[in-house]
């Protein structure tokens, strides 16, 4: 079983490539809160639903002081045409060895379709300023959950 966080846990740092050439790292929104949300596969229907949600709730999210990132193990130029064909307007980030997943505890055995399989785990992570784990949800739904994030952050 993947080790999950709890609120309080250091969040993983990592540096990785962004859907726009770049690289991002943890480090970089130091003194910024931050929600990670991690999601299995660009241009799929639920993430592409969950994806639409941050980009529509980004204006709210950062003014109550979060940046979105969103990280997936998909290749860079993959994340590129997402943000291209749904107009995503926050970071994507690639984990293609999904060494960043695992340390999240969001890759490994899920249930799906009534088996177990091993795979990304549709999770989100809120982050404080320093660094810390303030939230880890894991087995997110693809829709509503950007709506049940804001209120659990009291956003609006």
């Amino acid at each position: 079983m993947t080790e999950r966080l709890t609120p309080g846990d250091p969040a993983p740092e990592f540096t990785l490539p962004t859907d726009n050439g770049d690289t991002l790292t943890l480090k970089d929104l130091r003194g910024r809160k931050v929600i990670l949300y991690v999601y299995p596969a660009a241009m799929t229907p639920g993430c592409t639903t969950q994806a639409c949600d941050f980009r529509d709730s980004l204006g709210s999210l950062q003014a109550a002081g979060y940046e979105v990132v969103g990280i997936s193990p998909d290749v860079p130029a993959k994340l590129a045409k997402f943000r291209e064909r749904d107009a995503i307007t926050f970071p994507l980030v690639s984990d293609q060895d999904k060494s960043v997943l695992t340390a999240y505890g969001a890759f490994g055995e899920k249930q799906m379709y009534g088996k177990t399989v091993t795979g990304v785990i549709r999770s989100t992570f809120v982050i404080d300023e320093d660094g810390a784990i303030e939230h880890a949800f894991y087995n997110v739904k693809a829709t509503g959950h950007v709506a049940k994030l804001r209120r659990d952050l009291g956003i609006d």
